[in-house]
């Protein structure tokens, strides 16, 4: 009999080995801060409540990898798949003894088939109160980022103009229609980086950049983090909460939006009436008035 290994894993840059998990949420969530890190949960070894529970409480940015129990236990168990849907996972891999660190970084880096519908199902998770009709918009965006490079043919391409559009976004507290379509952007070129040995020269030609200079510092300005960066540190979710996590920092989001981008739970005394917060809110609106 084999011996039984703890059922949560961290892997993390190099990706040389997972990093057997043991401790609380709050350890949980220092490890969710590093970029490119993925919880990896054996449910062969682990489908306890409480353990479903930590997966699905997981902190934003740290993506997870599931390892389905054998074939037998999944059609016995109905649990298991309910389980596996209300945790989000970013890859399922069948069940495995012991699962190489190699094949789950493989895993972690493959770009998602449907983008647009990925990074809507995330915002979901957050609690970012996203509701259909905004999920539809944020997705269009998204999707038109693979060929478009500008708002004003975004908002032709969604039979909008460009200050309804902006509106639409505004009136939820999000990010303004431009920061998403670069954030789109940003994260195909970051799954190019990851996938292939191209330079980043390259690659920023391929996307409609003029040059890799232009990517780099679009990159370091959105999410903190520079392409050789992105190469090295797998996966798209950490990038997508960095750039969430910025957007709170320059009052690209709402108060209660940054709250709950920040964990925090309860809201500051001045959190609404704080001048820097409006003073923010106010150039948010302007820069909506000048897309317009």
């Amino acid at each position: 009999m084999r011996d039984r290994h703890p059922p949560l894993n961290l892997l993390t840059y190099p990706y040389s080995r997972l990093q057997p998990f043991t401790s609380g949420p709050s350890e949980l969530r220092s490890a969710g801060r590093q970029p490119g890190g993925a919880l990896v949960w054996s449910m062969a070894d682990g489908r306890h409540p409480a353990c479903a529970q930590m997966v699905c409480d997981r902190p934003g940015g740290l993506a997870l990898l599931v390892v389905l129990p054998p074939g037998k236990d999944v059609i016995a168990d109905p649990h298991v798949m309910h389980d596996v849907q209300r945790s989000r996972p970013q890859g399922i891999l069948p069940y495995h003894l012991e699962p190489s660190a190699s094949d789950l970084a493989q895993v972690l880096r493959t770009p998602p088939a449907d983008l647009g519908g990925e990074v809507t199902d995330y915002l979901r998770w957050r609690g970012l109160g996203v509701d259909r009709e905004t999920a539809h918009v944020i997705r269009r965006i998204i999707d038109l980022s693979a060929e478009l490079r500008s708002i004003s043919a975004v908002s032709r391409g969604m039979y909008l103009s460009r200050r309804a559009l902006g509106r639409r976004l505004m009136s939820r507290g999000l990010p303004v229609p431009s920061h998403w379509l670069q954030i789109g952007r940003l994260l195909r070129v970051a799954h190019k980086l990851q996938n292939s040995e191209a330079t980043v020269s390259s690659i920023a030609f391929d996307h409609g950049y003029p040059d890799g200079f232009s990517v780099s510092n679009q990159m370091e300005r959105l999410i903190g983090f520079r392409p050789s960066e992105v190469r090295v540190r797998l996966g798209w979710e950490w990038i997508l909460e960095s750039w969430l996590r910025r957007e709170a920092e320059m009052g690209g989001l709402t108060p209660t939006l940054t709250r709950r981008v920040r964990g925090t739970s309860e809201p500051s005394a001045n959190s609404v009436t704080h001048p820097t917060r409006l003073s923010a809110r106010t150039r948010r609106r302007a820069q909506i008035d000048r897309e317009a």
